[in-house]
């Protein structure tokens, strides 16, 4: 009774953090924020004791726990990252929970979090490429005709790769969805041709029984064919035999 006393108490404390985790994740952090890092860090080690405690959640709930620490884990790998293109791509392969942590959550916070960074993600890929700041516009605004104009067909050509940036992620985006489906097809492929070779297998070794069993019932049989075509001769023998004798012996007399 103890130790599942001490297994639900681990396991509520483990919610708090993790809700608190996820709570510093919606807010705007700055560079010297450590907090996120060192509870996530603590996350992992009550996770594990969590898989090891006796009274442990049930798989679906420990599945859900470990889909959350991996994205906090990889979410802050990703603002590590020194480009916002590169954090763009990155947020986008994140997986976000799919229940709420807590009771009163409507949607699953690591879901509001994951759509925050990519809003936040894409601002910054548009004011890296684009140059959409407030200061840029005020001082395009003091500019000469031809230094707008220049300035115009600079944003567009930003905008055309811009659109070229987006269009290369969308297309690894696909191509990282079509390596899993034919990575998920050729498994599938594979287990069936598993099933369909143990089932020949099987077979085989129901066909080798009763080719055994066969062969041991032909040997039977010749056997029991030879010692009746032995006894046929034998007594056919036996009677040329006797009578020969009888032959001669009633010859003799017939002289």
């Amino acid at each position: 009774m103890a130790s599942s006393n001490m297994a639900s108490r681990l396991e509520i404390n483990f919610i708090r953090l993790l809700s608190r985790c996820e709570s510093i994740a919606s807010e705007k952090r700055g560079e010297t924020e450590w907090r996120l890092e060192k509870y996530v860090g603590a996350l992992e080690e009550m996770l594990v004791a969590l898989r090891k405690s006796p009274s442990k959640p049930t798989p679906e709930v420990l599945t859900e726990f470990t889909r959350k620490v991996d994205f906090l884990k990889g979410l802050l790998e990703a603002e590590k990252l020194s480009s916002p293109t590169e954090k763009a791509l990155a947020n986008q392969f994140l997986a976000p929970g799919r229940t709420p942590t807590i009771a009163n959550e409507r949607m699953p916070a690591t879901k509001t979090v994951h759509m925050q960074t990519k809003a936040r993600c894409t601002g910054e890929m548009r004011d890296e490429l684009l140059g959409t700041s407030e200061t840029d516009l005020r001082n395009r605004r003091g500019l000469p005709l031809d230094e707008r104009q220049s300035a115009a067909e600079l944003d567009a050509v930003l905008q055309h790769h811009h659109n070229l940036q987006e269009k290369l992620a969308e297309d690894m985006l696909n191509l990282a969805r079509n390596l899993k489906n034919n990575t998920m097809a050729a498994q599938n492929i594979i287990r069936q041709d598993n099933q369909t070779l143990s089932h020949s297998m099987r077979q085989a070794d129901l066909n080798f029984e009763k080719l055994k069993t066969e062969s041991e019932r032909l040997e039977q049989h010749t056997k029991k064919s030879v010692n009746w075509l032995l006894w046929l001769m034998l007594i056919l023998v036996s009677f040329t035999f006797i009578s020969m004798i009888l032959f001669i012996r009633i010859f003799p007399r017939l002289r």
